[in-house]
């Protein structure tokens, strides 16, 4: 109970900083971030505190809210999980943005909301009843729109946070339905009520799908994710790194509070639509990150494709735990649970990057970057390993998650279910190249942007960022190598979770033979030493370097650096983004992107520049949205004459509305 206090003081001074900022206007403005980071702290070390001792976690009902049913908070181990992951990145983000906020031109557009969208987060974790819930995931969603419309002049922007809107009213309209099955006639709302109640079985599917549809669309499974490419990169950078890394993992959390712990027993059926959204999800979201030259739209397409490794390993728990394999279905909620918490580090580490990037280069387009490695070092290193982590590449945290999860797939022929035999198996080959396709993604975009020659002014004159950024950086970097190096602990410390939600738990790590070695299952069958594997790189690389130096001819050789066929040096010889996804866009472009290609060959003797243009549709988009938008348009169109009637035709219309409702109450009292 000390620490749920602790807790709610903590998030009841972000409110009050944010009412703050808003009064005390600009002599507040330089504490905001310092502030937001040491309540941050604050949260994460109470949060740290009941993951390792679930019994410091507490209860409480404040008396307000509805008449009669007040507010019910709970700080389990569940959501004391998330509050790490929510509260790791807000303290992350709030000294990134202690030096990144210095050249904000609207402060006043930015630092109230961002207050108090951590502190909504935080409040959705908390929450121990539908009705409180659905409320702070509402100030979550609004407070973030915030956030995302700050820059409100550019056209994109607005159209980004108006489709934001759109799509976190229609979760949460989700939701509620799935709060509202659950509850029942007796509309106990209470999640103890809930959880201890018979559900019919329909009423659990309708549950699952509605959480799906609500949740997903916050956390982007497609085809729900068309909000978050256009809202990502169109907040401030350390806001971005909170959106993609942080908010899409509380939709992840209502994911496993409502399907594994609210629902009860679940029906091994409905872990097929995780398992195949999931896999749509991770494939069509990293082929569109593939295409991306805007940094931050490929970075937004990259956490779709995360999402949905989260979402399968969600599928696989579940269809394990239906299945009564507490073991194996331990083992795959431990790898969406660390990968919730590994996405949350190198997303947030690469978000911040792209913001350094585009603060000192003006620009978001890879293929006028270039050369950056030389005027921004520190930052060329930190993306590095952020995008090695992204990448999946040994010993770092990325890898660690993802191996796991190809561990429960590899386990899923114990399933008793013939389809999943046919399933799983399927899932694992869109995740293997998903996970392929990201390599080539971040291989692009460490590649054209950092190295090789500025393809433009801004990018010849960019600058290093100022520290407190890279501070943030560097400390994200330490935690995506520690996390990878010591994941042994961190699955023991997840134990209380998964003997909660799946009744079972991962063998205990420290009683391995090899020290820090990660076992899912026994030692026999798989295990995975990071520490063992970085000395081993460490080793063979420095005795390959001692080789070539001591046996290698020392004779010095001058001659032309091999130019691919053009003798003068230009930056146009060079690989663009573009040119770097052109085999993939050659291949997957016309079905998946309606790719078109539009070439102007000057005939010979005109001196005009030869060019290209490269045409990219989001189909879901296209043939989703984009027609129930006009439709939307269409009618509001029409129903707006009603504006301009006259007093005749409005009594005419009150009358014939009151006719209609006689009739309804009627026929519907006999």
């Amino acid at each position: 109970m000390e620490m749920l206090h602790i807790v709610l003081a903590a998030v009841g001074a972000l409110l009050a900083v944010s009412f703050t900022v808003v009064f005390a206007g600009r002599v507040f403005f330089s504490l905001v971030y310092p502030l937001c980071a040491l309540l941050c702290l604050t949260l994460l070390g109470a949060d740290l505190s009941v993951l390792l001792s679930p019994a410091a976690g507490g209860a409480a009902i404040l008396p307000f809210g509805l008449p009669g049913i007040g507010v019910h908070l709970r700080l389990d181990v569940l959501a004391a999980a998330f509050g790490i992951v929510v509260n790791l990145g807000g303290l992350m983000s709030s000294v990134y943005g202690i030096g990144y906020g210095r050249g904000e031109k609207s402060p006043m557009r930015i630092l109230p909301f961002f207050a108090a969208f951590l502190a909504g987060m935080n409040l959705v974790l908390l929450a121990d009843d539908a009705f409180t819930f659905l409320v702070a995931w509402e100030f979550m969603s609004v407070t973030s729109w915030a956030l995302v419309i700050s820059n409100h002049r550019e056209k994109a922007n607005a159209h980004a946070a108006y489709t934001y809107l759109l799509m976190a009213n229609a979760g949460t309209v989700a939701l509620l339905f799935a709060f509202g099955v659950l509850a029942g006639p007796s509309g106990g709302y209470a999640f103890d009520t809930i959880r201890a109640a018979a559900h019919p079985s329909w009423v659990v599917g309708v549950a699952v799908v509605m959480a799906m549809l609500g949740a997903g669309s916050k956390a982007g499974l497609v085809p729900l994710h068309v909000w978050l490419p256009m809202a990502h990169p169109a907040a401030p950078s350390h806001v971005s790194s909170l959106m993609s890394g942080v908010m899409t993992k509380v939709a992840i959390y209502a994911l496993i509070r409502i399907i594994f712990d609210l629902c009860g027993p679940v029906a091994w059926g409905w872990s097929i639509p995780l398992l195949v959204f999931g896999a749509v999800t991770a494939a069509m979201g990293i082929m569109y990150a593939t295409m991306q030259s805007d940094i931050k739209k490929l970075l937004a397409y990259s956490t779709v494709e995360n999402v949905g490794f989260i979402t399968v390993g969600l599928g696989l728990a579940l269809a394990f735990r239906a299945s009564a394999m507490p073991a194996l279905a331990a083992v795959a909620l431990v790898a969406a649970l660390l990968h919730v918490f590994n996405h949350s580090l190198f997303k947030s580490l690469m978000f911040m990057g792209a913001g350094a990037i585009d603060h000192a280069t003006g620009t978001r387009d890879i293929d006028r970057m270039g050369g950056l490695i030389h005027r921004m070092p520190s930052t060329a290193v930190m993306i590095l390993v952020g995008c090695a982590a992204v990448a999946a590449l040994p010993p770092l945290n990325g890898f660690v998650s993802e191996w796991m999860l190809f561990q429960s797939i590899l386990s899923s022929p114990q399933l008793p279910q013939p389809l999943l035999h046919f399933l799983v198996p399927a899932v694992g080959v869109a995740l293997m190249l998903a996970a392929a396709l990201a390599a080539a993604a971040f291989v692009k975009l460490f590649g054209v942007s950092f190295l090789g020659r500025p393809r433009s002014d801004e990018a010849a004159q960019a600058h290093e960022t100022d520290g407190f950024s890279r501070t943030a950086m560097g400390m994200l970097v330490f935690l995506c190598i520690a996390a990878g190096l010591f994941a042994a602990p961190m699955v023991d410390s997840l134990a209380p979770l998964t003997s909660k939600l799946v009744g079972g738990a991962m063998p205990a790590q420290h009683s391995g033979p090899a020290l820090l070695s990660l076992t899912p299952f026994t030692v026999a069958h798989s295990s995975y030493n990071a520490p063992l594997l970085l000395l081993f790189m460490l080793v063979s690389g420095a005795l390959t370097a001692w080789c070539i130096h001591a046996f290698a001819s020392r004779r010095t050789r001058v001659a032309p650096v091999w130019d691919c066929g053009f003798p003068y040096a230009s930056p146009r010889t060079q690989y663009t983004a573009s040119s770097f996804a052109q085999p993939l866009r050659r291949i997957f472009g016309p079905g998946l992107f309606a790719a078109k290609e539009t070439v102007d060959m000057p005939v010979p003797g005109d001196m005009r520049a030869a060019s290209i243009k490269v045409h990219l549709s989001d189909l879901i988009w296209d043939y989703a949205y984009a027609p129930v938008a006009r439709a939307v348009w269409a009618i509001a169109d029409r129903i707006n004459k009603v504006q301009f009637l006259t007093i005749r035709r409005y009594l005419v219309l009150m009358f014939a509305a009151l006719i209609i409702l006689l009739v309804v109450v009627a026929l519907w009292h006999p």
